[in-house]
Parts: C-alpha cells; sequence; structure tokens
C-alpha cells in the first residue's frame, strides 16, 4: 500500500516516525528532548530489519508501505530515521504525500561538515547507504575541500537490535571496521546509520577521542523543529502519548526500547 495525498492533519496531530527496527528510537530519544509538546508516533519495521541489505526497489517499496500505515494514523509530518530509506526512498515518500517529510542524511551531513577540523570525514553505514553515495553526494555539495572515507559496518546493526552494546563481539567488530578509518586520519567520524548511536559509547572508544563521533538525530530533530515552525505545525501543548507500533512485535523490541528510552515502550503489532 502506498500512501495517497490527503488534507494536511492539524497542529495537534502526531509526528510519524519509522525506522527498519529499534535504530530510531534514536531519534525519538532527540526528538522528544528538542521537541517536547510533540506526540510521536514510531514504526519499526521488525519484519523487514535490515533495509541494508535489501535492492534500492524494495527499499522504496517498504518505505512508501511504512509512510501509508503513518498517514492513515493522521500524522502531520513524516521522519525517515533510516538512513537506507532516505538515501533510496526520500524523494519518493516526499512525492506522494502533502506533508512535511525529514530524512536523516542531509542534517547529519551538514553537522559533519561544520564540526571537521580538517575536512578527512569518515562516515559509516549500511552497505544500501554506503553504496548509495548519498553522503558522498552531500559532502561535495556542503563542503567541497572535504575528503571522505566510506566504510560499510553491516554487522552493526544487528548487535545493536539484539542489545549487545558493550559486547566483546561488539568490540571486536568495531576494531576492524574503524580501525582502517582511524588510519586514514579522520578528525570526524559521522554514524551514518541510526542503530549505530546506540553503539556509541564503543564506537568513541575504539576510535579515541581525538575524534570527533557524530550523531546526526539531534540535527535531525532540530531539522523537523525548523520545519514545523516554517509551516505552522508546532505543537501548542503536549496531546496523547507517544505510540510504537512494529511489524514483527516482540518483547526485545519492548526491552531494549525501555532501556534506551527511560520510560516503557509497549508496542503494538501491525500487519503492512
Amino acid at each position: 500500500m502506498s500512501p495517497a495525498k490527503a488534507e494536511q492533519p492539524g497542529r495537534a496531530a502526531p509526528i510519524g516516525v519509522f525506522d527498519s527496527g529499534i535504530g530510531g528510537l534514536t531519534v525519538v530519544s532527540a526528538l522528544r528532548k528538542v521537541l517536547p509538546d510533540e506526540t510521536l508516533f514510531y514504526l519499526g519495521d521488525t519484519a523487514r530489519v535490515p533495509y541494508g541489505s535489501k535492492s534500492p526497489d524494495v527499499v522504496r517499496r517498504y518505505a512508501l508501505n511504512t509512510t501509508g500505515f503513518l498517514v492513515g494514523q493522521g500524522v502531520k509530518a513524516i521522519v525517515i530515521a533510516c538512513n537506507t530509506a532516505t538515501a533510496h526512498a526520500l524523494e519518493a515518500v516526499r512525492g506522494t504525500v502533502a506533508m512535511p517529510v525529514v530524512g536523516v542524511i542531509e542534517p547529519g551531513a551538514h553537522l559533519a561538515a561544520q564540526s571537521s577540523r580538517s575536512g578527512r570525514i569518515g562516515v559509516i553505514g549500511t552497505a544500501g547507504t554506503i553504496d548509495s553515495g548519498s553522503y558522498q553526494r552531500a559532502f561535495a555539495r556542503l563542503r567541497p575541500d572535504s575528503q571522505v572515507i566510506a566504510a560499510a559496518c553491516p554487522l552493526f546493526v544487528p548487535l545493536a537490535e539484539e542489545g549487545l552494546f558493550y559486547h566483546a563481539a561488539t568490540r571486536l567488530l568495531a576494531h576492524e571496521y574503524l580501525d582502517p578509518l582511524v588510519a586514514k586520519n579522520i578528525d570526524t567520524l559521522l554514524l551514518g546509520c541510526t542503530h549505530y548511536p546506540l553503539l556509541a559509547s564503543v564506537i568513541q572508544q575504539t576510535v579515541g577521542t581525538d575524534i570527533h563521533v557524530i550523531d546526526s538525530a539531534t540535527a535531525v530533530a532540530d531539522a523537523v523543529a525548523a520545519l514545523l515552525n516554517a509551516k505552522g505545525l508546532a505543537a501548542a501543548g503536549r496531546g496523547e502519548p507517544d505510540r510504537f507500533f512494529a511489524t514483527d512485535a516482540g518483547s526485545k523490541f519492548e526491552r531494549v526500547g525501555t532501556a534506551f528510552l527511560g520510560s516503557p515502550v509497549h508496542l503494538t503489532h501491525v500487519d503492512l
């Protein structure tokens, strides 16, 4: 099911956020801090995670599918809290809904471009995101003098989904993925997957304190706030509670989500 253009909901309507799994909760956390008056509806497409190994056409289909569900819930804006879906489906989603749509690539790249001293910027993400070239093109626009060293870290997603944030296997893989980037003298590392901030502690320990690790979630939340204000859609006060949906509702999502957000996550299962 693809979303259809409809009348724009009002200011009190929730913001719809989706990701392939639990990774987008990093964006939910940032949105809660930046926009405390907004209600958030989150959909984790856990039955089809990960997106990073899927073809662009399949990712676009999934993204339109999940967007359609959120539009049906009456949301006023869509946040694509998934780098792979942003890379392959941002324009497709924008072309099919009447409401504001924010992806995660441009805000994160903008923050990293501003933060880097030398212009030597590392970007890590899923194979789908890295192979799309979306970050490389974004940095070419935002900071033409930059040197971007990109690397796919596909096993970080299942480690995050399993809640293995500090496991020995996570530390071992972090060195395998990140040591080559450190050796190329990057001064900034952009986490180009919303799952990766869940592993931020191990990632920072691996690359060392001299490298600035960028979590784009706050930049995304700031972009959403600016867009809602520009469109006159910012909420005047807290409405209904946040809601969480998943295409494969399991206790693991609730357990990891509750631990990360610091408040209970109760899932509603949906079939897409």
